[in-house]
């Protein structure tokens, strides 16, 4: 039986007389691995920061969201962790890498800061970052963007939250990087436990991993469902034409070797 993680109900976004999300009705299962596909504009990261609590002050909120597995409204860093697009603004540029990772089992899981940079340095190896001692004393700089995005995935788990968001988190990264980022948050994402809503305009490189997607398009949710039955049979026209885009969809190569 499936247990419900989060309960979505007519959420809106507007900025003044803009409107960023428009009803969404959305709910996402414990233990599920969540795509939100769409165009630039969309509204799905909309959709990921309001779950996260993440709007600007000025964004105008409607709906309801409710967490039943929680039963409280998540706290960032503890219940989920959030993987931005760009781990070059989303790293602290002054603080070393071993730093930036212990500090939220530190705040988060009592850890004293020995244990936590202990955490740290598991977690950068479990990322699969070569020579974790030395990149625990680097800075973001020092890093290539494939490094820094791995990083910022250890710092989101660091805390063992119920709940990962990726938001475009493989997007600034080439097709072989984007690969095995991939491939590293599905096997995390399984040996964890976690729920996983998965951010990206790219349905190929999604339709790979995930259980289900939901296809938002001018702040509108179009559709949802298991990924296999939206790709074989889309019910709305922009999904299909979202589909046939792509060339190799059925296949494709990089997500399937690396996931399999």
């Amino acid at each position: 039986m499936t247990a419900l993680f989060c309960c979505v109900k007519g959420l809106s976004v507007r900025y003044e007389q803009e409107a960023a999300l428009s009803s969404i009705d959305l709910d996402l299962i414990e233990g599920e691995r969540l795509a939100i596909i769409g165009e630039s504009g969309s509204g799905k990261s909309t959709f990921a920061r309001a779950l996260a609590g993440l709007l600007p002050v000025q964004a105008r909120i409607e709906g309801n969201i409710i967490w039943p597995a929680l039963g409280h409204a998540p706290l960032p860093g503890r219940d989920f962790g959030f993987i931005f697009q760009d781990p070059g603004t989303s790293l602290n540029p002054v603080l070393t890498i071993g730093e930036q990772v212990a500090e939220g089992a530190r705040r988060h899981l009592g850890l004293g800061w020995r244990q936590a940079y202990a955490r740290a340095e598991e977690l950068l190896e479990r990322v699969s970052l070569q020579q974790p001692t030395n990149i625990m004393r680097a800075f973001p700089h020092q890093l290539s963007g494939g490094q820094r995005q791995r990083v910022a995935i250890a710092a989101a788990i660091a805390a063992r939250p119920a709940l990962l968001i990726a938001d475009e988190a493989t997007s600034a990264l080439d097709v072989v990087v984007q690969a095995e980022i991939v491939g590293l948050l599905d096997s995390l994402v399984r040996e964890e436990g976690m729920t996983l809503l998965f951010i990206t305009h790219d349905i190929a490189l999604a339709s790979g991993f995930v259980d289900r997607v939901a296809v938002f398009h001018g702040g509108a949710l179009l559709e949802a469902g298991p990924v296999r039955s939206v790709l074989s049979s889309p019910a709305d026209s922009y999904t299909a034409a979202l589909i046939a885009s792509h060339r190799d969809l059925s296949t494709p190569p990089l997500i399937a070797e690396v996931v399999s």
